[in-house]
């Protein structure tokens, strides 16, 4: 007997492993063929099943079988493989709780791999990547009911609820009209921390101050179509000295940086005087600040003044303005102020508005008092201060700096610091001197807006770069930003593109190119590379330094257009892997949005492997240029099942 029920055992044992098998293939079957085999395009989304999505949770690495795809991929891309042996490739789904991942700024791998970070200085806000064992292999789905983003400049005053559905902002700020709910849209007013009534009476208020006598000013001026700045923009122009109703002072302040930015609405009221601001705010207690005001079609960053400096070259911006960002500007002896100082340019401005600068309590004039010493002692001088805002100088030339004495705080940086160097770079509490040409000219020399876009800037002669060889450079991508206009046109209007990256910069001719167009450029150098991000700040364009083998600081389907000239063969070269780059575009595209590879024939046909994994379409045939090959993809708008019928 006993022998007996052993044997029966067995049966059923082998039957069971049979059905398990049974299983295991119907699901390959399923996954390798049905839910990718699908190519619907147009404008009815593409629908993945649930099973596909329970795969979201696995990493890169974690299996042998995505290894061994991978190494056989890149193998076959150095062989440069032909089109005629392309194979379609296939990556899962992320769960829907990754839908808006930012891989080096997840405060779950902070926990997972237990990071020991100095939460004082904000060190868990700064960028974190994860090892190659951790990274998502995976794409993010858009959430439940997305739509295609509200086109500029409607976007800037709303957008649909559906695409970012997080509306604590709302509740919380409701008493300082950040935003409002309003059926399926969320509005934005344009009010902020400081500024309830709206961002335009706010810039418009700024000019309710008196400026010191003998201070050269720099031009705040205001020339807006909106009815309350143009009733104050007189008073603006009298307070700050300058004529003709205008914000730029004839196009003399064009770049600014806004610190702790919200959902950046100061940032879009100043687009309309063509004064481009970088509005940079970190993930934190308000996490989706950034994406709101990329979703609006306005340029903004993640990013924290921490430990280590700003991804921005010295002497960027000709104003940073801070409306109570809740900043500790004399931690680490006055260190974030420095960096702030390295960013500006000579004469440029800094516009705090914060507690300090008008409470009578104890501990804010305790505060201004030891601020006011720190500037000082920085060559800073107020230009201006009335009620709750306070605009300081920068000194113009380094006369100051060498008058301070030897023993002065804070010191002035060493002789061999470059202050251009800014990828993982330590901030530095000391004082950035000017360089010789600066020095010398006590400014930036640089041309008015819009006449800068065009004009050599005096920092080409740090490259070795000649007056002809940028010139060139701006005629030759006029040209190719020509043609790509050209194999655009069918599928584009003139309001289908709004915010557009261009992921290897080099001097922003890309970004100078599309001047005529409704667009913004983020300029992206990679940090491996000449480093010419200032070259584009003196162009009056506004950038980031950035490495291709990771993922970038930004929020998923937050550009419409991507430029990836010779990218995959630089990273290539670096052996990062190029599935890993594709997968991170895919994050960063919006649905609907193309990308443009500028790239050799083997790159070309590598990313068209990839196509259908990636729910990618080929815009147009591959066109050679020269020795490179242009290629323009459609990223195509696709949901999940659940998604679906979460929407219904």
């Amino acid at each position: 007997m006993p022998r007996g029920r052993s044997d029966g055992l067995q049966q059923k044992h082998s039957v069971a492993f049979l059905f398990i098998v049974a299983f295991f293939l119907g699901f390959l079957y399923v996954y390798g063929g049905s839910i990718f085999g699908s190519q619907n395009s147009g404008s009815s989304a593409l629908e993945y099943g649930r099973s596909l999505k329970r795969l979201g949770s696995s990493y890169l690495g974690a299996e042998d079988d995505n290894d061994g795809n991978r190494d056989e991929s890149l193998a076959s891309f150095k062989q440069g493989e032909g089109e005629a042996n392309i194979f379609s490739k296939s990556f899962p789904v992320c769960d829907d709780r990754h839908s808006e991942l930012i891989p080096c700024l997840d405060r779950h791998l902070i926990y997972q791999m237990r990071m020991k970070l100095d939460l004082s200085v904000m060190e868990h806000y700064e960028r974190h990547c994860p090892p190659a064992e951790r990274r998502y292999n995976c794409l993010i789905p858009p959430p439940s009911g997305y739509k295609v983003p509200i086109k500029w400049p409607q976007s800037r005053d709303e957008v649909w609820k559906a695409n970012i559905p997080h509306t604590h902002l709302a509740h919380e700020k409701s008493d300082q009209n950040w935003m409002v709910e309003k059926g399926d849209k969320i509005m934005f007013p344009g009010g902020g921390t400081h500024f309830h009534y709206g961002a335009d009476k706010y810039i418009a208020s700024i000019a309710n101050v008196s400026l010191h006598p003998t201070l050269m000013v720099l031009p705040m001026c205001l020339h807006l179509t909106h009815k309350s700045l143009s009733e104050n923009s007189s008073l603006l122009c009298q307070m700050l000295n300058f004529s003709n109703n205008n914000l730029n002072n004839e196009g003399r302040l064009r770049t600014v940086l806004d610190v702790g930015c919200g959902v950046a609405s100061f940032g879009g009221y100043l687009l309309s005087s063509d004064i481009i601001a970088m509005s940079l705010a970190p993930n934190d207690v308000h996490q989706n600040q950034i994406q709101f005001a990329l979703e609006r079609g306005i340029p903004a960053y993640l990013g924290i003044l921490g430990t280590k400096r700003l991804p921005y070259p010295s002497r960027s911006f000709e104003l940073v303005h801070c409306s109570r960002c809740r900043i500790d500007w004399l931690q680490r002896d006055g260190i974030l102020l420095l960096e702030l100082d390295r960013l500006l340019r000579p004469g440029g401005y800094f516009a705090y508005s914060s507690p300090e600068a008008y409470a009578q309590d104890e501990e804010n004039l305790k505060i201004w008092k030891e601020m006011s010493e720190l500037v000082e002692r920085m060559c800073w001088k107020i230009a201006a201060k009335r009620n709750q805002t306070v605009v300081w100088q920068k000194h113009g030339s380094n006369d100051c700096y060498t008058e301070r004495g030897p023993d002065a705080h804070p010191p002035l940086c060493q002789s061999d610091d470059d202050p251009d160097a800014v990828w993982g770079v330590n901030m530095e509490a000391c004082i950035t001197r000017y360089s010789d040409h600066d020095n010398r000219a006590e400014g930036s020399g640089l041309a008015a807006w819009p006449a800068r876009l065009t004009t050599p800037p005096p920092r080409l002669s740090d490259f070795g770069y000649s007056n002809e060889m940028f010139e060139k450079d701006t005629e030759l991508w006029q040209r190719r930003v020509a043609k790509y206009w050209d194999l655009l046109s069918p599928k584009i209007a003139s309001n289908t593109l709004r915010n557009i990256m261009d992921m290897k910069a080099y001097m922003g001719s890309f970004a100078a190119a599309l001047i005529d167009k409704n667009v913004w450029v983020m300029n992206v150098v990679p940090h491996d590379g000449v480093n010419t991000l200032k070259l584009i700040y003196d162009r009056g364009l506004i950038g980031s330094t950035h490495d291709w083998c990771e993922a970038f600081s930004t929020y998923p389907r937050t550009y419409d257009l991507l430029h990836a000239w010779s990218i995959f063969s630089d990273i290539e070269k670096r052996g990062c892997s190029l599935e890993d780059l594709l997968i991170e575009m895919d994050r960063v595209l919006r649905p609907t949005g193309f990308v443009i590879i500028r790239d050799k024939q083997p790159v070309i046909d590598f990313v068209k492997k990839y196509l259908s994994a990636l729910h990618w379409e080929a815009s147009s045939d591959s066109v050679q240029d020269g020795d490179e090959v242009v290629f323009i993809i459609q990223k195509k708008l696709w949901l999940t099942s659940e998604s679906l019928r979460d929407a219904e």
